[in-house]
């Protein structure tokens, strides 16, 4: 299939979902994925809703790159952060870096800054759309296109699951679509400052999150069922 008819299947998805599913949210990380997302939403489906977790750990790249979004593309992007008090009980036990400790202390805090977050910005929602792709990560092989994400209660909606890197930076150069300079440093893949680095050739595209972990546990909680 080749890029144009992937994005002519993407968006005639969004254009189901939004049709079938409101209110329906976009759940915008401002990563590569994200931004094509952002591009096909926001040129064909403004009545679509973005948010974005914001973990008060994030690189100031991107947040640069919101601003330019703004601008851009006229979007509004609703910002959810995580509870302050769960965030100062957590560092005065285990230090404002002790996710680095154990994959325990890494969950906690990714819970508490992304998972629980996330469950406030899906209230009333019916479904809710991410950029994730089947082979980014071992978790992420065995999703569907659309499914009931019976853990937040409501539809789940991976317009790109199909979609290769290399289509998904096509589409960027294509369409001159902005995306997070930290890319054009080796950063593959964008969450948390303390959390992310850049690659060397070679390396899985996920390498770079929680590098010093195995890559079985390299979920944050958002699209993992279960999530402890």
């Amino acid at each position: 299939m080749s890029l144009n008819q992937k994005v002519e299947v993407a968006k005639a998805l969004l254009d189901l979902v939004r049709k079938n599913y409101a209110p329906v949210i976009f759940a915008n990380s401002f990563g590569a994925e994200d931004m094509v997302l952002t591009d096909l939403i926001g040129q064909n489906f403004p009545d679509i809703s973005m948010f974005t977790l914001d973990t008060a750990r994030l690189p100031e790249e991107t947040y640069s790159l919101m601003k330019i979004v703004e601008d851009r593309y006229n979007i509004n992007t609703k910002i959810y952060f995580p509870e302050s008090a769960a965030v100062e009980k957590y560092a005065a036990k285990n230090g404002p870096n002790g996710f680095y400790d154990s994959v325990a202390l890494r969950k906690a805090c990714c819970f508490m800054r992304k998972v629980e977050p996330l469950k406030r910005a899906l209230k009333d929602k019916r479904a809710w759309i991410t950029g994730l792709r089947r082979d980014q990560a071992p978790a992420r092989r065995d999703l569907e296109e659309s499914e009931f994400d019976a853990d937040n209660g409501l539809q789940k909606i991976c317009p790109l699951l199909n979609w290769s890197l290399s289509d998904v930076w096509a589409y960027i150069k294509d369409f001159n679509v902005p995306y997070n300079t930290l890319h054009d440093k080796g950063y593959s893949s964008i969450g948390c400052a303390p959390c992310t680095r850049a690659i060397t050739p070679g390396e899985d595209v996920r390498a770079g999150r929680w590098w010093w972990e195995n890559p079985e546990t390299k979920e944050c909680g958002l699209h993992v069922k279960d999530y402890k």
